[in-house]
């Protein structure tokens, strides 16, 4: 029997190799932890093995992880290697937001300034509370019966 060719799977590309004087940053979003690994390159930005466009389907998803590397135009000279995990595609998307932002801070004291009015340095501290005990939910109380 021959196997089905028509479903379409995630293809691996080349991995990004990284050297001893690569900059490596964490970033953080929600329950999402992205740690990123920049070298000079060609603009080639890898997540979990996978090409970004990939990884992370939805274009506005794209959008933000390239939002600091466009304000600076340096999105051709560089290549990132990224390992995400926790939560989901949104909150690890604004992890590597945070972690690319990071990294190319450390490389010179004028793109700091320029992602710190960006705000793409601030580390967005929202997370989901946690539900209490007696309570139906975070903050929803059970109904109230004076009966």
């Amino acid at each position: 029997m021959s196997e089905d060719t028509s479903t379409a799977q995630a293809v691996e590309i080349k991995p990004i190799k990284v050297t001893p004087d690569a900059i490596h940053t964490i970033g953080r979003r929600k329950t999402s932890t992205a740690r990123v690994w920049m070298i000079p390159g060609s603009g080639r930005i890898v997540i979990n093995g996978l090409d970004s466009i990939e990884y992370l389907q939805r274009p506005t998803l794209q959008m933000v992880i390239m939002q600091p590397l466009e304000l600076l135009k340096v999105a051709d000279k560089y290549d990132f290697k990224v390992r995400v995990s926790g939560g989901g595609k949104a909150g690890q998307a604004g992890a590597v937001r945070l972690g690319i932002s990071r990294a190319l801070a450390k490389v010179d004291a004028a793109y700091h300034t320029e992602l710190r009015r960006g705000p793409f340095l601030t580390r967005d501290p929202r997370m989901k509370e946690r539900k209490k005990y007696g309570q139906r939910g975070a903050r929803r109380r059970f109904q109230y019966s004076k009966r």
